[in-house]
């Protein structure tokens, strides 16, 4: 079956946990704060395989200037199958009326894959982070 793309915010917390653990991501040991973010963002697209989810991505935005891409993710059992490439066109189909979208890549290895999509790196601008947990 092909991987079906959706436009929801609403999961299970399971169906969150299995895919950011997938990633070894820490964010999927708080399930319950994950379902909570995705109500709260401003978009999410998804990736499924009839129920199982094997990719997302989520964006927030203040509706004029800026939107933040962020969790953009593919289970490792999915990648290479360009999820993600399908995922990315359809949140930025969002934005083609503001002035910025930003990612912060946490993953030096993922940069040439936003580059794709037109982003770039500002000389003098890096993310910081302030961990509460």
């Amino acid at each position: 079956m092909p991987i079906e793309y959706k436009d929801t915010k609403e999961f299970s917390a399971s169906q969150l946990q299995r895919l950011f653990l997938s990633v070894n991501w820490e964010s999927g040991n708080y399930p319950e704060k994950l379902v909570k973010a995705m109500r709260n963002s401003t978009h999410v697209i998804s990736a499924w395989d009839q129920d199982r989810l094997v990719g997302l991505v989520r964006a927030l935005d203040d509706g004029q200037t800026v939107a933040f891409l962020h969790y953009l993710l593919v289970d490792p059992e999915y990648q290479g199958m360009h999820i993600a490439d399908q995922m990315m066109k359809q949140i930025l189909s969002f934005f083609d009326e503001l002035l910025y979208i930003k990612v912060i890549s946490s993953d030096p290895s993922t940069k040439s894959f936003y580059t794709r999509y037109g982003f770039f790196e500002y000389v003098n601008y890096s993310a910081m982070v302030r961990k509460q947990f």
